[in-house]
Parts: C-alpha cells; sequence; structure tokens
C-alpha cells in the first residue's frame, strides 16, 4: 500500500471512528425550530446549535415562529420546508401552529423524516392529536391519558389517566441517568448509569405512550419533590416510516446552560438526532462522558446565533 493510499485509509477510519461524515459524504441537515418557549429558547439554541455542528455530523439551520400575540400576516410566512432537512428538532413550546404546518410535519415524520424533541417542547400542542401520537407523553394533566414508569426491576408500569400525579417536577437538582436499553442505537456503549447536572426532573408526564421504547430513566425523589418512582427521561416511538426521539433532559432558564452543556445531554441530543434521521448512529461515546459520580461539562463559550 503506498503512504499516500495509507492516509486516506487511516483517515476515512478516524472519521467513522469519530462519528464525522465520510470524506466527500454530506452532513446530515438539521432543522431547529424556536422562537415561543417558556424557557430561555435565545440562550437554548446557540448551544444546542453549536454542538451539534461540532460532531461535523450535522449541518444545522434554525426556524424562528413569530413572537406570542404576532399578527396572522406574520404567521402566514411561517412556512419551514421540512423536506430539505433528515431531522426536525423542536425547541418550541407556545401557541399552536397554523394547520398547514402541522400537517406538514405529520407528513414529514410519516413519510420517513426524524423528529427530536427536547425538554418543553413535549409540552406543546395538547390538542394537536397526531403530535400526541408522535411524543407518546407530554406535560399533561392526570386526566389526559396514561402515564408510564418503570418499577426497581425495570418492568413497565401503566398508570391508567385519572390515576395517580399528572405533569410536574421538583426542585433542580443533579440527578442520575439510568441506561434501561443498553442494546438501542442511541444508548449503546453509555455507562449504565451517568450524573446529569442541575435539571428539573420532570415526572407524571401523560399521554396515548403506544410503541414507546423507553430508552433512560431517572428516579424522582419525594424528597426533591418527586414521585418516588422512576421516570422516563429518554425514548424513542415511530411514526409511520419516520422515527421520533424524545429527552426530558435541558432545562434552561435566563442565562443557566448548565443542564444543556452537559456532555451526557449532549451526547444524547446528537445520537438520538442522528438515529431520527438515519435509524442509525454513527457517533461515538466521548471519553469525557459524565460518570455515575461526576458531572462533565462542555465550555460555556458559544458562538452567536
Amino acid at each position: 500500500m503506498t503512504i499516500r493510499r495509507r492516509s486516506l485509509v487511516l483517515g476515512l477510519l478516524t472519521a467513522v471512528a469519530l462519528g464525522a461524515p465520510a470524506l466527500g459524504g454530506e452532513k446530515l441537515r438539521v432543522l431547529i425550530i424556536d422562537g415561543q418557549n417558556n424557557h430561555s429558547w435565545q440562550a437554548m439554541t446557540p448551544v444546542m446549535r453549536e454542538s451539534l455542528e461540532k460532531t461535523g455530523r450535522f449541518s444545522v439551520d434554525v426556524a424562528t415562529t413569530p413572537a406570542t400575540g404576532a399578527p396572522a400576516s406574520d404567521w402566514d410566512k411561517f412556512a419551514p420546508d421540512f423536506s430539505k432537512y433528515d431531522a426536525v428538532l423542536s425547541n418550541y413550546n407556545g401557541q399552536p401552529w397554523p394547520s398547514r404546518v402541522e400537517k406538514a410535519l405529520e407528513k414529514y415524520v410519516a413519510g420517513g423524516g426524524g423528529l427530536v424533541v427536547i425538554h418543553a417542547a413535549n409540552n406543546a400542542f395538547p390538542g394537536w392529536g397526531e403530535f400526541n401520537k408522535m411524543i407518546g407523553l407530554g406535560w399533561r394533566d392526570a386526566n389526559f391519558g396514561d402515564r408510564l414508569t418503570l418499577d426497581d426491576q425495570g418492568k413497565l408500569v401503566r398508570t391508567p389517566k385519572g390515576e395517580g400525579p399528572g405533569a410536574g417536577h421538583g426542585a433542580q437538582h443533579d440527578f442520575k441517568i439510568f441506561v434501561r436499553d443498553p442494546s438501542h442505537p442511541v444508548t449503546k456503549g453509555m455507562p449504565t448509569e451517568w450524573l446529569h447536572p442541575h435539571d428539573e426532573l420532570y415526572h407524571g408526564q401523560r399521554g396515548p405512550g403506544a410503541d414507546m421504547e423507553i430508552l433512560a430513566t431517572a428516579y424522582s425523589a419525594k424528597e426533591k419533590g418527586g414521585t418516588g418512582t422512576n421516570e422516563p427521561m429518554i425514548w424513542v416511538i415511530p411514526y409511520g416510516k419516520g422515527r421520533v426521539f424524545t429527552t426530558l433532559l435541558g432545562h434552561v432558564g435566563g442565562t443557566d446552560t448548565v443542564a444543556i452543556r452537559c456532555v451526557g445531554f449532549q451526547t444524547v441530543m446528537a445520537r438520538g438526532t442522528e438515529w431520527a434521521a438515519t435509524g442509525k448512529v454513527t457517533l461515538p461515546i466521548p471519553a469525557n462522558f459524565p460518570t455515575a459520580s461526576e458531572t462533565s461539562l462542555s465550555p460555556a463559550e458559544t458562538k452567536k446565533p
């Protein structure tokens, strides 16, 4: 083998090992949607965009909706072309989208597109039936639908609507993530337990919960205002020919971006986005991934959006 050819092969192997596109290959195209949220989407989007782009696997665009209370003429101009993207990442929790945009997203995902739902984005659209099917569980009251948790043996527990708590969370705190399906492409190779920093631990999420595969949970401690059980934190759901990935991690209030600078969160988001787009994961688990006893944060500096 010549030196030049050996160098090319080594370069290709390195790119594959790092999860970057193969030489000459195209990056996966991702669209982040923001513009309204009860969390600080202005602080979240730049960090998440930079984190995805740093993997070398994605090119990322952003579509920002009109602000709350904007005139209908502004919403008439909101028409993202989902077909241009391999995955759509929702950082949105606000007023309903125009029906034509809802139908466009339904068609896109059912036709094979990927949808990624981050933290409060699962709070959105309680009246949109197909969205509730896509996300499985959302921030809803106890009468909305079923609740899914895991018992201490890892067995699925389905609590019918009207029984048990509705959606909520206790005080923000560090908590462990427990990987429940180590064979899924998103979680394969992750430590079975890892520590996530200072986040809202959602509990009591409600919805149809059909065809959900729970990849990871967190224990919602009563002394932190929780439920005393294992709440889903990361899951996947098929929708038509498409794939939907949800993580409840990622609270940002004001300029505090600690939860989304967690290397665990960023790895989960990137691998979940790649899986939603392709059904496979090539991105590696980084060496500085958090452990069961120590958190791990990426630097706070980010580029402007």
